[in-house]
């Protein structure tokens, strides 16, 4: 299940990425290559879909982290509301018995 959600986060991190660049920024970013597709859809719509999709990717990318932060595989370690057994020494059964006097 972590590696599945590891997966999903890199997606959505290159798609975020992409979306993020494809926007049109104060220096006209890479979205002005684009201007043919902003005559198709219109420049506010295709505005609209870029906020839209950058806060959707945004949401899932944080959703996918905490997500993994609970799947993370924890080899060895006890977890919450398991219980700490603490093994108590126990006298070997074949020593001899003590003396009641010291031997001199």
């Amino acid at each position: 299940m972590y590696v599945t959600i590891s997966v999903l986060i890199l997606i959505v991190s290159f798609l975020m990425m992409l979306v993020v660049l494809v926007q049109n920024s104060k220096g006209g970013g890479l979205a002005s290559n684009f201007s043919s597709h902003n005559q198709i859809l219109g420049v506010r719509q295709t505005t609209d879909f870029l906020e839209k999709t950058t806060w959707t990717l945004a949401v899932l990318l944080v959703v996918f982290c905490l997500a993994s932060s609970v799947t993370i595989p924890k080899n060895g370690v006890q977890g919450v509301g398991q219980e700490n057994k603490i093994e108590v020494p126990q006298a070997p059964a074949n020593l001899p018995a003590p003396d009641a006097e010291p031997a001199e």
